[in-house]
């Protein structure tokens, strides 16, 4: 299969599984905590990295998860114990990304993992990081590994869509209700975790925020429906990864770079446009009230 095909079918896994994910991250208020975990599990990648020996992507993502999971409790621990929400998130995940720095800087000379890649990813070399098993080649790594992570989201929402959706509006009311309210704070942490160490490859750690919460903005500002949300969230970031795609052959641009710059004017068109909250459409219904 051509380049173009695996670029896109990658992007388009990760702009899907970042858009469902992002969906709750806002309706919680903590858009911030998927910048905190994408950095944050770089400890995790590093230390599973050493432990296996190689780019091990079962090791990688059980790593990340656990540091993200570890992130997310020391976040609430200081919060408990009377630090700011904001203070704590900077603290912890600029703490914990600089000991993954220290990491790899220290066994540089030894491995094969370079920070830019963990950055900023290059979405165009991944179909050249195949995955082989008994001697057939199963396609590129980055593919799989977003497929199982959109696959683990998918599943999960499915199973336990009234939780999280209680639990995201109102957690005192699921309290309530006998639902473990910690326990699918904790789920969606480790979701998103997962989720960021399997797009580290193809977009790197900083764009992988923009694709967790720009397309889920955008859906936002579309509907008041939990279920519609979803839906448009993955619309936006297919769109997104498809025209980012589109603009960046045309100006031999990034890809990433490009798909996150396209899921930003996407938001700024539904900002202005969009029929419930759109900021022209409401001035212009304020002047026919006037009128």
């Amino acid at each position: 299969m051509s380049s173009d095909f695996w670029i896109l079918l990658t992007a388009i896994l990760m702009s899907a599984s970042c858009g469902l994910l992002g969906c709750f991250l806002i309706l919680r208020k903590m858009a911030l905590i998927g910048d905190a975990i994408s950095h944050a599990v770089l400890p995790g990648i590093a230390i599973a990295f050493l432990f296996s020996g190689g780019r091990d992507s079962v090791a990688m993502m059980i790593g990340a998860t656990l540091l993200g999971l570890l992130s997310v409790f020391l976040i609430q621990w200081l919060r408990s114990s009377g630090v700011q929400s904001d203070a704590s998130i900077g603290i912890i995940f600029t703490a914990l990304f600089a000991v993954g720095v220290i990491i790899v800087s220290l066994n540089a000379r030894n491995i094969d993992l370079d920070l830019d890649c963990v950055l900023f990813g290059e979405i165009a070399y991944v179909q050249w990081d195949t995955w082989t098993w008994n001697g057939t080649d199963m396609g590129p790594r980055s593919v799989w590994m977003l497929g199982f992570a959109l696959m683990a989201v998918v599943i999960l929402l499915m199973l336990f869509y009234k939780q999280f959706k209680l639990t995201a509006f109102d957690p005192a009311l699921a309290a309530a209700c006998g639902i473990p309210v910690m326990l699918f704070h904790y789920m969606l942490m480790g979701l998103v975790s997962m989720t960021s160490v399997a797009s580290f490859e193809s977009v790197g750690a900083i764009l992988v925020v923009g694709m967790l919460i720009i397309p889920a903005a955008t859906a936002y500002l579309w509907t008041d429906r939990l279920g519609m949300m979803l839906l448009y969230s993955v619309v936006a970031g297919i769109a997104s990864s498809v025209l980012g795609y589109g603009a960046a052959y045309v100006w031999n641009a990034s890809i990433g770079g490009s798909i996150v710059t396209t899921a930003g004017v996407l938001f700024v068109l539904t900002f202005l446009l969009s029929p419930r909250h759109g900021l022209l459409l409401r001035k212009w219904r304020q002047r026919r009230l006037a009128a």
